[in-house]
Formats: structure tokens, sequence, C-alpha cells
């Protein structure tokens, strides 16, 4: 037998599920400012900050390295050009703080100081440190672009025994 408080519950417990599942008709991750969107078939802005093998800026302002090759194929797989965007990582990070920039290579450390400007993939690879011990190399995003954070982690995930 069930009491009217028991009923009540019940009731109050499927129209709040049914309030969540109507609150989660968006896709996600979902980036706050559509950059994988706009970057599919588009324009991805990337940063660079030199820093061989990883990253190297040509005086001619061509770009190479292990990281850009990541980054070409990357974008191969959304069907985007890259614009690349050659300066220093103080720099690099306040343009990704103004919205200028989708991404930041350089051969980042996982714990570069700027991640209230930056937010980081997981580490993708390790390398060596100038004192010799292992660093865990990261990729910067614009912040709350959670979808384009996530593809581009996957894909990093895909290539790691390429590295």
């Amino acid at each position: 037998m069930r009491t009217p408080v028991l009923q009540r519950m019940r009731h109050l417990l499927v129209l709040a599920l049914l309030l969540v599942a109507a609150g989660c008709q968006g896709s996600f991750p979902a980036d706050t400012q559509g950059t994988l969107d706009r970057a599919t078939g588009g324009e991805l802005r990337v940063g660079i900050a030199e820093n061989p093998p990883w990253t190297q800026v040509a005086p001619d302002g061509t770009v190479s390295g292990t990281e850009v090759e990541l980054l070409e194929g990357y974008a191969t797989t959304i069907d985007a050009e890259i614009r690349w965007v050659p300066a220093g990582e103080n720099t690099l990070a306040a343009q990704m703080r103004n919205g200028e920039l989708d991404l930041v290579i350089g051969g980042l450390a996982s714990d570069v100081p700027w991640t209230s400007q930056i937010a980081l993939t997981r580490p993708y690879t390790t390398a060596e440190g100038p004192d010799g011990a292992p660093v865990d190399l990261v990729m910067g995003v614009r912040p709350g672009e959670n979808a384009l954070l996530v593809d581009l982690e996957r894909y990093l995930a895909e290539q790691g025994g390429e590295l």
C-alpha cells in the first residue's frame, strides 16, 4: 500500500527527471563561443611560440615542427585552414584571453603559468625538460571551448603512438 507521501515523492522525482532531460537538449560538450563549429570548414587561429623541435618559425613566417604537423593533421579532420600567429608565450596568452586565438602551441609544459587564460589539453606526450626530468606536454585551447578541447584531445590520443 502506497502512502500519499511516497506517491508525492515519486511524482516529484519523475517531474525532476523530466526537467533535467528537457534541459539537456543541446549537445555536450559545447563551446561557449562556437569555435569548433566556426573552424570546421573555415579557419583555425593558432598561436605558435617557437620551441624546437616542437615548433619552429622561420624568418619568412614558415612554421614547422612536431606540433605543427599534429595540428595540420587535426585541421584536416575538421576541414579547416590554419592561420598561424607567431609570438612569444606571454603575448599568445594575452591574445587567447582576448579571444583572438583558438589554440596555442609551443612545446607547452603542463605547468604553464597561464591557466587562467588558456585551457590545457590532457598531456599528449612526455619530453625531457631542461633539468633532465620528464615534462608532460600539452596544447592550449581558448577557455570554455569544450567541444574543441575534447575533439582535439581525441585526435591527439589517436596519434599518441606516432609521436
